[in-house]
């Protein structure tokens, strides 16, 4: 058997469906196992020992309709038995619909439904602590697979890659013989981001807390935010953060959180990496953004998660997602770290007791 697993754009979307190859893996050992991805996601799934083959959508293709349709036949010319459209938008519809597979799974919407032979309700309430965004995805395996173990997603570093992260710490003076903790400073975008101000009273009481070493996590146009959020901390604070220690790629972002005692922050990417090489993660969710989904593997223990409706709930009854996100800075202004930075030093102190 021949199996395509679709799932486009984001990073933490593309790392969390990954789980979906260790399952047909031990159901169906001997199948050909193909994942279709966005090419800038490639580094959290490198390495992974159930995918046999990545094929990569690039930017090019994305945007030119003679390109994609050009993809379009190199996906039937592949003749796979069954298509797993775990991204369920209109390319990946039409990615389906084409491959010419004889089972088609997908997600259930009114519109599309005609493009699969299997379309799956979502849950809207989850049953265990794994989270919606894991228990939706391991459903799209329920046609094809008798087995549905209970999985989560995991980067595959390297040796090699462990110890070059361990040097390269080494060769700007961070003592890893101290808590070392990388922080997502910012979101992917400002409706994603928690408050400059909120951030930086959050940094502080982790230095404070700990007298530990910080890390900040961003990609180089957001510098002069990450410098503005340090410019915000305390000065004792900013003598803990190395702020132009960062990786160069995405595996080295991976490698060098392998080695950090925690990664603090706004929920994203970053988080659900670190949770896949096992660190434990403190996330801040945007208010707009549905914990119930995106908590996933919650322990109250080494993966904690805060959102506004745990603390003010009423501000946010009766507003969807869209309505809350055109909105977002006066949510955003209402999440006050006050509110839980009791919960962030008993996980920062449950840390260092344990070191």
């Amino acid at each position: 058997m021949k199996i395509l697993v679709i799932q486009q754009k984001m990073i933490g979307d593309v790392l969390t469906s990954s789980i979906l190859f260790s399952v047909l893996r031990k159901n169906h050992p001997d199948a050909e196992l193909h994942y279709l991805i966005n090419s800038h996601t490639l580094p959290v799934v490198e390495g992974h020992p159930d995918i046999d083959k990545i094929m990569l959508l690039t930017p090019e293709v994305d945007k030119s309709v003679l390109l994609f349709y050009n993809f379009l036949k190199k996906i039937r010319k592949e003749k796979y038995d069954v298509v797993v459209d775990v991204y369920g938008k209109w390319s990946s519809n039409f990615i389906t619909l084409f491959s010419k597979a004889k089972i088609k799974i997908g997600y259930f919407k009114w519109y599309t439904q005609q493009f699969y032979t299997h379309p799956i309700k979502r849950h809207k309430i989850s049953k265990n602590n794994q989270g919606l965004a894991i228990e939706n995805r391991l459903q799209l395996l329920e046609p094809i697979c008798e087995r549905i173990p209970n999985v989560k997603p995991k980067i595959y570093l390297s040796s090699k890659e462990i110890t070059a992260a361990k040097q390269f710490l080494s060769n700007f003076k961070v003592d890893l013989s101290k808590p070392l903790f990388m922080i997502s400073v910012l979101g992917s975008g400002a409706n994603k981001t928690y408050p400059f101000s909120y951030m930086a009273i959050v940094i502080d009481t982790i230095v404070k807390v700990t007298d530990g070493n910080v890390l900040f996590n961003y990609i180089p146009k957001q510098e002069e935010d990450a410098k503005t959020i340090y410019g915000l901390c305390k000065p004792k604070t900013q003598q803990h953060i190395q702020l132009g220690v960062f990786g160069n790629s995405l595996r080295d972002f991976i490698a060098i959180t392998y080695h950090c005692s925690a990664i603090i922050g706004n929920e994203g990417g970053a988080i659900n990496m670190a949770k896949a090489i096992d660190i434990p993660t403190f996330a801040i969710f945007s208010p707009w953004i549905d914990k119930d989904t995106w908590n996933i593997f919650e322990d109250e223990k080494h993966n904690i998660s805060v959102h506004l409706k745990d603390y003010k709930p009423q501000l946010l009854e009766n507003k969807n997602g869209a309505q809350i996100k055109n909105k977002f800075k006066s949510h955003y202004s209402e999440f006050k770290p006050e509110l839980f930075l009791g919960k962030l030093v008993g996980f920062l102190k449950s840390l260092t007791n344990n070191n």
